[in-house]
């Protein structure tokens, strides 16, 4: 869970800051506009269900809709709904019904409901789309003992996102992530450069716990420790000490640099389905995952265009180290999103929402990256 990350980070990071052999210039820093945010309100959910195999257009019956009544500018309707992939049921959320398609992906420990400022915003003008990673949210968690080490993997995550596109979205869509989604996003486009039209990358995750970036002598603690928390009964304790709202609001409390933005609502999102079976281990097996790529690898690769913005008060993802990525020829701008912690999607929506529409409507335009059926 996103709480846990923060509190093992804590016990780890001490031992990896390198440094990336890259120049750390900042572009362009952003101000902060005014735009009034009084009209974000909830939308109605509707249950629905799609099959791989038997792709069908996302209907079904009504959960729940709460009417907007009190609005002149009636949101658009939500619909959060179910897709079998591989045998495994993975929930998403989509609105809009027209426009580029947007596909949003979550963090470590986050789900869909991450989304939630983001979503009924963009879906005015945009087909938005946003996923639960398979083993997070309210998506199947298969016990990592049993599908085995190189399941909960940035390759499995790709392929599980180029396959949404292909069988939901069926088209090419932007990729709008954060933290570790940033890696699913480019492991995405690389893998398939066909489905991506372009990436917006927030906080992306600087995997400081790789085993690429953790220094020779903190090696043997760090390997020790991950065996430790995963192979025992230490790993389910640690767990559930933070598994509780106390300590999601504090770790929250953290990694927001508004904390007026950790409502209850909040905690809920990221506590909830954090409790459910299967959960705990998904966790621990990904902190134990050291391996895989960088996105300092991942970035030179991809064929889209790459927007990278960054919270300049992240605590657990350094601004200072993050700016590298910029000075990759494939990513076009890295916009310093100020006073905005390591979620700026939830925390600064109105930051982040007209960043997200204008690098679409710039990318959208071009005949060569033009929406397809796929």
């Amino acid at each position: 869970m996103l709480m846990a990350a923060a509190t093992f980070n804590s016990l780890t990071l001490p031992f990896s800051k390198p440094e990336f052999p890259f120049s750390s210039i900042a572009r362009t820093h952003v101000p902060t506009p005014t735009l009034n945010l009084s009209w974000f309100r909830p939308n109605g959910f509707l249950l629905c269900s799609l099959s791989s195999d038997h792709p069908t257009t996302a209907t079904g019956g009504q959960l729940h809709h709460k009417a907007n009544t009190n609005s002149t500018d009636p949101q658009p309707q939500i619909h959060s709904c179910t897709w079998n992939w591989k045998g495994y049921s993975i929930r998403y959320q989509c609105s809009g019904s027209s426009g580029p398609a947007l596909v949003l992906v979550h963090g470590f420990g986050a789900n869909s409901n991450h989304w939630r400022k983001n979503i009924p915003v963009l879906a005015k003008s945009h087909r938005v789309y946003a996923i639960d990673l398979i083993g997070y949210g309210y998506s199947d968690k298969p016990n990592p003992r049993e599908v085995g080490d190189s399941f909960y993997t940035f390759e499995t995550w790709g392929s599980q996102l180029n396959d949404f596109c292909s069988s939901v979205v069926k088209d090419k869509a932007f990729f709008i992530c954060n933290s570790i989604g940033g890696l699913v996003g480019l492991q995405a486009a690389v893998a398939k450069p066909e489905i991506c039209r372009g990436l917006f990358l927030l906080n992306i995750s600087l995997r400081m716990l790789h085993v690429k970036k953790q220094p020779w002598f903190g090696r043997p603690f760090i390997a020790s420790f991950q065996s430790l928390l995963r192979n025992t009964a230490v790993g389910k304790l640690f767990f559930r000490s933070v598994a509780t709202p106390e300590s999601v609001r504090s770790i929250l409390c953290q990694c927001y640099h508004d904390t007026s933005q950790v409502t209850e609502e909040l905690v809920q999102i990221i506590l909830h389905p954090g409790l459910e079976t299967g959960a705990v281990d998904v966790f621990l097996e990904f902190i134990c995952y050291s391996g895989g790529p960088l996105p300092e690898e991942l970035l030179p690769q991809v064929e889209c265009p790459v927007l990278i913005a960054w919270g300049d008060k992240d605590p657990w993802e350094s601004i200072k180290l993050g700016r590298a990525y910029g000075d990759f020829d494939t990513v076009e701008d890295f916009v310093v999103l100020p006073n905005v912690g390591h979620c700026p999607q939830d925390e600064a929506p109105h930051l982040v929402n007209p960043l997200v529409e204008s690098f679409v409507s710039r990318h959208s335009k071009s005949p060569a990256n033009a929406s397809t059926t796929i």
